[in-house]
């Protein structure tokens, strides 16, 4: 029996990167996922490689269920629309995974923050602190009609070390906290809350910018340490079964600590050891 049999999960932002790996490793494992973003067939963000459509079709193709949803995290009546949507086909929500995040549309930027586009503040805040906020601020009342239920943000953590990039190291840090705040308001529910965080991930985009594909990666040298999307998302999964989740809600983890204390491997069989900046 597939570990998540019967469960119902929600990852937004799922149209690539480590929304898509999450989600697909949670519908391998028995879940029924809903996935949003806002790339879908015929009309993908920046024209970037994939959709939330693509996401459902490698679920199905692994053998699970899904149902896509476009959705613009950023106006509250559409994330609104989603658990309504939900609620009336399912009844129910046991794992949401807040993983949206808008910075990609203009990029990290480095340089001292003074010098920054306070662009980067609404990007990282706007899109991505906050829309994962205001889905939380949706779901959480369906998902605290069932105990048992398990939040997740995905998040960059390295031991509170400092990323380099004053918006983005003061955004993730904020996502941290909210898994930390949120697990304390939820604890009396039974609902664990837990930050994780990937390493460096082989994400379309990644592989885009270096001109390089899942088949010939590793002849790149700056691609040597990387891990693919599916890492985090066997982290999740493997979070997402133990009965024993409660016990670890409020803290933040990293996917290759959960790969060691879990016993799985990225999709080539390696182990990748933490990230660290």
């Amino acid at each position: 029996m597939k570990s998540l049999t019967g469960k119902v999960a929600l990852v937004t932002g799922a149209s690539r990167g480590a929304g898509r790996g999450i989600a697909v490793e949670l519908g391998k494992a028995g879940a029924i996922m809903y996935v949003t973003g806002r790339s879908t067939k015929g009309d993908a963000t920046n024209d970037w490689p994939g959709t939330i459509d693509d996401t459902v079709s490698e679920i199905e193709a692994a053998g699970g269920k899904a149902v896509a949803v476009r959705c613009d995290h950023t106006i509250d009546a559409e994330t609104e629309a989603v658990i309504k949507q939900i609620r009336d086909e399912q009844g129910k929500l046991d794992i949401l995974v807040n993983n949206v995040w808008g910075a990609h549309d203009i990029g990290v930027e480095p340089g001292a923050f003074w010098e920054l586009p306070l662009a980067l503040w609404d990007k990282m805040f706007t899109a991505g602190v906050r829309a994962q906020l205001a889905t939380n601020h949706y779901a959480i009342p369906l998902l605290r009609e069932n105990r048992g239920g398990v939040i997740f943000h995905t998040t960059f953590w390295d031991e509170g070390r400092y990323t380099g990039q004053f918006y983005y190291d003061l955004a993730k840090n904020a996502l941290v906290r909210m898994a930390y705040g949120v697990s304390e308001e939820l604890k009396d529910d039974g609902i664990a809350v837990l930050a994780v965080s990937p390493g460096f991930m082989r994400t379309e985009l990644v592989l885009k910018h270096f001109g390089a594909d899942e088949d010939n990666w590793k002849d790149f040298a700056d691609l040597e340490q990387t891990e693919s999307p599916r890492y985090i998302g066997r982290a999740i999964t493997a979070l997402a079964g133990d009965p024993d989740v409660m016990e670890k809600s409020g803290q933040v983890f990293k996917a290759g600590d959960l790969a060691k204390e879990y016993g799985f491997t990225d999709i080539d069989g390696r182990y990748v050891p933490p990230f660290t900046v």
